[in-house]
């Protein structure tokens, strides 16, 4: 009997419950409840998405065919015709935000317009316009827009650097091409890196539903300022889990200025390379209250580290007063920064702290056609190395920056990152010396190879 008497009391409490529902809808939301209004991101939203946009992007990429079909033994044992590549056109959906409305600049991922022939971008109030691209950071996923400046509305910039983990958050975008969705929550965490999306990471993480489609959307804070460009998900299956990734705005609107300026980042480098902090080392070290940070393992002679007097062994802890956790965290904290910047480290050397100051230099990466070099090298880049090509006491030879598909130099057994650290047994350390030994050198060609930890030969006749 009690137990008949809950499930009638439920069922009663139900139909309540819909009532009220049913007469809410029929009359419309209250404007207030006991005399107060009710919470809402509306007036947020109506201020701000107008200076949100969609991106659609069309391309035309090369379907190539088998290269069996190629072979000139098969195609005249089968009678089967010479095949040529076709081409196929695809499109693409994604965010932007208006961040310059009198110059009609706007904000989005690289990714988004990754290899597009035409950009247009549509407005909330239903206009479409065709974009012209500005510029483009890939190590970043930063990329800039430029529409006709015709009554647009942009949205005004927060200083991310403020933000905390527990902020409420609003995404706006076009996820799955609906158009202008919302989404709320808020900052999960900041600074987040090591994740393997970019080549330089530093995100706001949110749990604000981002979703395919989002990307390059504005993700703004309850004052309607921008705080960051929603970037990606963390996620197995492809759906969100709560895990979402967006650029702080400064460190967007830094890139943009260089690409507006420049129509590239202009990085420079520091010349010190560095290992993660382990406990192990810290021990070793002498640092038993410390377990993070960035070891430096190599100085590079004549480079600012040098100069300013960063040794190996030296523990880098703060970079312009930012915690460094990890040598990814170092390696961030200077590729974000401007060739001239002054960058003040704090570092431990014999378990006592010291301040150093380095200026930031241009880095410049000579590029050769290796086809100059060698004809069987046809269809690679060879460069000079920076410290992102460096391993740990590898200083001298060239990197392959690139291999074309099915070219020569692939054909050769030459492979896009490997280091080409001498050749004929003679050591190279640019380029323009691998170029002077094509002139002295006849005949056969021998590669030294290093390819990850694997030392090789490649023989070029």
């Amino acid at each position: 009997m009690p137990l008949l008497s809950r499930r009638h009391w439920t069922h009663t409490l139900s139909l309540l419950v819909m009532l009220l529902v049913s007469h809410s809808a029929s009359a419309g939301l209250p404007v207030a409840v006991g005399g107060e209004k009710l919470p809402t991101l509306a007036p947020i939203l109506e201020r701000t998405s107008p200076a949100v946009v969609n991106v659609f992007t069309r391309a035309t990429v090369e379907v190539r065919s088998n290269p069996l079909f190629n072979d000139p033994f098969f195609q005249r044992f089968f009678d089967i015709p010479e095949q040529r590549n076709r081409t196929r056109e695809t499109q693409s959906l994604g965010s932007g935000v208006i961040i310059d409305a009198k110059k009609g600049y706007i904000l989005t991922n690289n990714h988004v317009i990754k290899g597009a022939d035409t950009i247009k971008v549509t407005l909330l109030d239903g206009r479409t316009l065709e974009a012209k691209l500005v510029g483009t950071d890939a190590d970043s996923d930063v990329a800039v827009l430029q529409v006709p400046a015709d009554k647009l509305k942009d949205i005004p910039l927060a200083d991310s650097n403020q933000l905390r983990a527990g902020d409420f958050v609003i995404a706006i975008g076009n996820p799955f091409g609906l158009g202008h969705s919302v989404t709320s929550g808020i900052v999960s965490a900041l600074e987040r890196s090591g994740l393997g999306i970019e080549r330089y990471e530093n995100f706001i993480q949110t749990d604000a539903s981002i979703n395919p489609g989002n990307s390059g959307g504005a993700l703004i804070d309850l004052n309607g300022h921008l705080i960051g460009i929603n970037t990606a998900i963390y996620s197995k299956s492809g759906a969100n889990n709560g895990i979402g990734f967006a650029i702080p705005i400064n460190m967007a609107k830094d890139i943009m200025q260089q690409l507006i300026e420049h129509g590239r980042v202009q990085r420079g480098r520091l010349g010190a390379q560095a290992q993660d902090l382990t406990p192990e080392l810290a021990r070793a070290f002498d640092l038993k209250q410390r377990d993070n940070g960035a070891v430096v393992v190599n100085v590079i002679p004549g480079s600012p580290a040098e100069t300013a007097g960063l040794k190996v062994g030296d523990v880098v802890v703060m970079v312009n007063n930012r915690p460094v956790r990890s040598a990814e965290d170092l390696r961030n904290f200077i590729g974000l920064l401007r060739v001239g910047t002054e960058v003040n480290l704090d570092i431990l050397r014999d378990s006592k702290q010291r301040h150093i100051v380095a200026k930031i230099e241009k880095s410049e990466v000579a590029k050769i056609d290796a086809a100059k070099l060698h004809r069987r090298l046809s269809g690679a880049t060879l460069a000079t190395l920076t410290e992102e090509h460096r391993a740990y006491g590898q200083v001298e030879g060239i990197v392959v920056l690139a291999v074309e598909r099915n070219s020569p130099a692939a054909a050769a057994g030459l492979r896009k990152g490997d280091l080409v650290t001498a050749i004929n047994k003679k050591i190279i350390r640019s380029p323009a010396e691998a170029l002077a030994l094509r002139d002295l050198e006849k005949g056969r060609f021998v590669l030294n190879i290093l390819r990850g930890q694997r030392a090789m030969y490649i023989l070029l006749r």
